[in-house]
């Protein structure tokens, strides 16, 4: 890298947030743990209610997320986009069961989600709960209680910290209302084990970035690790203005594979339980002349071997408590992207920080 894109690279907002992730989840988690809105949120769960994680874009797939870690823990839940409840509300939440909607939105501005807060309130009698990075916003005004991250927030366009943040604040929700105190201890102790991996990895993903060229990006996942790819999609998409796509990996080579080939690169996160399936794949893919990249706790000899580029976690805790360390690197290969392009990922082209419609909050 030239002194030019140091430079460039040191201004950006959207990589000293991203760096900043394991200190701010600590910071967040701390400040959770001992607030009185925890215990608030907690006694609306119901026993037998479905819980319904509610939000837009990145906060729609941090809902996948957290979705996930729920049902993990005993907890039935979905997630929904927020638009879906207002055009859609019977097919999203059909009238003849029991719900606990968790509302998301960073800014807690966004229009679709404070509608949808605002007809669960207002018109169904619905109590939510609402989790933001920001203080004294509408959803805040609207929900019952609210779950405030305030050290997560950005100055970035996109969701960097505030989306693992927020994952996390949710997990943390998730394993108290289920009384699962091992895993609030292990999302507590994510965080320093995450660090060190910060060091030398992003270093070795940016000389891969710069010396690669793709005109598709695919990114794979089964189970707990769908919503964190989608994610990773998202981000290559708006950090560097390029075409990607998502799929859960073993139906990917159900048609969707037929793009494969040399300007395709194919992100796998793999997970624990389907590791000897998803390595099937993608072993298939790399045949098939695909420049694959993966993403695993454990990297074993047979995924190594198959992998272009490996990134291998290490951590110690559950795999569903350690999803946010997965993210950090979608939003590291979007922003390096990015850079590579030309581009300033802290202002993506046709983005704004926050999708507010006229009249419609």
């Amino acid at each position: 890298m030239n002194s030019a894109d140091a430079e460039k690279e040191q201004r950006t907002h959207t990589l000293s947030e991203i760096f900043s992730q394991p200190k701010c989840w600590k910071a967040c988690l701390l400040q959770l743990a001992a607030s009185e809105k925890l215990s608030a949120a907690a006694a609306l769960a119901k026993p037998g209610a479905e819980w319904i994680l509610v939000g837009c874009g990145s906060s729609y797939y941090l809902a996948l997320s957290a979705a996930a870690t729920f049902g993990h823990l005993g907890l039935p839940a979905s997630a929904v986009p927020a638009s879906e409840i207002l055009l859609y509300p019977e097919l999203a939440m059909p009238n003849d069961r029991e719900y606990v909607p968790v509302m998301i939105s960073r800014s807690g501005l966004t229009s679709e989600v404070i509608r949808a807060t605002r007809m669960l309130e207002t018109e169904r009698n619905i109590r939510t709960i609402a989790i933001t990075c920001a203080d004294d916003q509408p959803l805040e005004t609207l929900s019952t209680v609210t779950l405030k991250l305030l050290a997560a927030d950005e100055k970035s366009t996109v969701m960097t910290r505030s989306f693992t943040s927020m994952l996390l604040g949710l997990q943390y929700l998730a394993a108290t209302v289920s009384g699962k105190q091992q895993f609030c201890k292990a999302l507590l102790e994510m965080p320093d084990q995450v660090f060190p991996l910060l060091h030398d990895l992003p270093s070795s993903m940016r000389a891969f970035v710069q010396t690669h060229k793709f005109a598709d990006y695919i990114f794979l996942a089964q189970g707990p690790l769908f919503g964190i790819a989608n994610e990773a999609m998202l981000k290559v998409t708006e950090s560097s203005c390029s075409y990607a796509q998502v799929f859960h990996t073993m139906e990917f080579r159900h048609g969707p594979k037929s793009i494969v080939g040399p300007e395709a690169l194919i992100t796998f996160f793999i997970s624990e339980r389907s590791c000897e399936a998803e390595a099937e794949v993608l072993e298939e893919m790399k045949e098939l002349g695909a420049t694959t990249l993966v993403v695993a706790n454990r990297v074993n000899d047979r995924v190594r071997k198959a992998a272009d580029f490996a990134i291998e976690l290490g951590l110690q805790t559950p795999e569903c408590a350690r999803l946010a360390a997965y993210a950090i690197w979608g939003q590291l290969y979007g922003v390096y992207s990015g850079l590579h392009k030309g581009l300033n990922p802290d202002s993506p082209k046709n983005l704004s920080r926050v999708v507010m419609l006229e009249g419609q909050n």
